[in-house]
């Protein structure tokens, strides 16, 4: 099966954290097929998580512990373009597929910044400026291709005086 690849680092993730407050760790779902009816989906959140693997002959369903050790909030970045200073990720989706040669995948970021959403925007419109990566800007959504073709929108939104917001990427 093609996604076997994914059950020992999953595993050793599933070991780690287990010293750091569970609210503190963001929500993460990753589903993944492929061709021949291959299947991975990997969810995670405060209370811990589960492991489905499904395919030819295979059927793996596992519980696991929460993922809170990974520390995706400072390792983030679009070409070098990190989130606001002191956002945090509190959700991640991602959603791969490769059928009949064709390898796609959506993944998909939800965090909040301690500052208002034009702030933010333009903050990272600037970041992005810097490393001469063009990005369109409509209001507070930033769009852009990075350097490896991937398409992708930050959008920002009021959460009282700070800002909510949502990374997607999108893999071709």
């Amino acid at each position: 099966m093609r996604f076997a690849f994914l059950i020992p680092p999953m595993m050793l993730l599933a070991a780690c954290g287990q010293d750091e407050k569970a609210a503190d760790s963001p929500d993460i779902s990753i589903n993944a097929d492929g061709d021949n009816g291959g299947k991975v989906q990997i969810t995670s959140g405060k209370d811990g998580g589960k492991i489905k693997i499904g395919g030819d002959g295979v059927n793996i369903d596992l519980d696991i512990p929460d993922l809170g050790d990974m520390d995706i909030n400072t390792d983030f970045d679009i070409d070098g373009v990190k989130l606001y200073p002191g956002s945090k990720i509190d959700k991640m989706d991602i959603d791969a597929s490769d059928k009949n040669g064709a390898d796609t995948a959506t993944v998909k970021f939800g965090f909040s910044s301690p500052a208002a959403p034009k702030v933010a925007a333009d903050w990272m419109g600037a970041e992005f400026a810097k490393r001469n990566i063009q990005v369109e800007r409509a209001g507070t959504t930033l769009r852009g291709t990075d350097k490896d073709g991937d398409d992708f929108t930050i959008s920002f939104a009021p959460d009282g005086a700070n800002a909510k917001g949502e990374v997607v990427i999108v893999s071709k």
